[in-house]
């Protein structure tokens, strides 16, 4: 992996990192405005393109499909940063427009700000997974696992699983069912997931009534098949590389949570502006509240950002490999090192 300085080994290292985030979660509503118009503009520019494109062949329908994931994906980010209160000042506004955005992005608004929530509150947490994350077993456990265990963690943790299955199954189904909806939670979080069915339903049965069945299942589909793999595949690079950061309940840390245990994704400039900045994401998960458009800003003047794990799109690729958490190695391994390790442990056990 590629770094541009050496992470720090522990959280006094980042001392004084509230300070330093404090003058940039200021959310400014001009920008907020904007990005709001060039993201949803785009998008509905792409899809009245891809109507006529119709017309010319399904071939340029799926290549504008590409672009128009983007400007979805770009929107994800919007609601992402609605359901942190930091795109607008106001609670109403934020909430108002990550409503908006979770049609776009077939995503319960609040059911998904809940998890989300929880995943930033216990991200790296060894006892806490389950929530908002991806499905990660150290070594151990999976050496000590049943058969039908590592055959299903196998398959999920396949790249064409991972990143071409599941991110259908998981924007397409399972977000329209409640199923990580706890007894303890009485913010809405349940009747999101209704009114967002009931939403998307209508605006899919004007769709289809005003211009054809097959024409709205061709634009829309890819678009949002393309986005849910760029999304997926987001979130897991930020997460899962190989020098990150997982702890046990007792010793883990805030702090090396989010700035060991997430990555600093650096894109091209275009990819950059599509992600809507989230390669930013160590910043992201130091201080939430600050809106998209300023991570950069936030990491390019303080060099107390800088000490992070940097991936590359080259180097990112490489993590696909990477499916187990050795804790003694304090790094995710693949399956083979993990076998490895068993027959080591076999043989010096004979």
């Amino acid at each position: 992996m590629d770094l541009p300085t050496q992470p720090a080994q522990d959280a006094a290292a980042y001392e004084g990192w509230r300070q330093v985030v404090a003058k940039y979660q200021r959310p400014d509503a001009r920008k907020s405005i904007w990005q709001l118009i060039n993201s949803f503009g785009g998008l509905f520019l792409c899809w009245v393109v891809m109507y006529f494109s119709l017309n010319i062949g399904y071939w340029l329908t799926l290549l504008l499909a590409i672009p128009a994931a983007g400007f979805a994906v770009r929107i994800f980010i919007i609601q992402h940063d609605c359901g942190h209160g930091s795109f607008y000042k106001s609670r109403k506004a934020n909430d108002s427009t990550g409503v908006v955005c979770s049609l776009i992005t077939l995503t319960p608004y609040k059911y998904w700000r809940k998890s989300h929530a929880i995943h930033h509150a216990h991200h790296a947490e060894l006892e806490e997974r389950g929530v908002g994350d991806v499905w990660t077993m150290t070594v151990d456990e999976y050496l000590a696992a049943p058969w039908w265990k590592k055959v299903a963690y196998r398959v999920f943790r396949h790249p064409l699983f991972l990143f071409g299955v599941a991110p259908g199954i998981n924007f397409l189904i399972l977000e329209r069912f409640p199923i990580e909806v706890k007894k303890e939670w009485r913010n809405g979080e349940r009747e999101s997931v209704l009114y967002t069915n009931l939403a998307l339903l209508g605006l899919f049965t004007l769709f289809m009534v005003w211009v054809s069945v097959g024409a709205v299942l061709a634009i829309f589909l890819p678009t949002f098949l393309i986005a849910a793999a760029a999304g997926t595949w987001l979130f897991y690079v930020q997460h899962q590389f190989e020098r990150t950061y997982w702890e046990h309940t007792p010793e883990w840390d805030y702090t090396l949570a989010a700035m060991h245990g997430s990555s600093y994704y650096r894109l091209p400039k275009l990819l950059q502006w599509f992600t809507g900045n989230i390669g930013f994401h160590h910043i992201h998960h130091l201080s939430p509240r600050i809106p998209n458009y300023n991570l950069e800003r936030c990491h390019a003047e303080n060099p107390i950002m800088q000490r992070v794990v940097q991936l590359t799109l080259w180097s990112s690729f490489k993590t696909t490999s990477l499916a187990l958490w050795d804790e003694k190695k304090q790094r995710l391994v693949t399956f083979k090192e993990a076998l490895q390790y068993r027959t080591a442990l076999t043989q010096n056990a004979g």
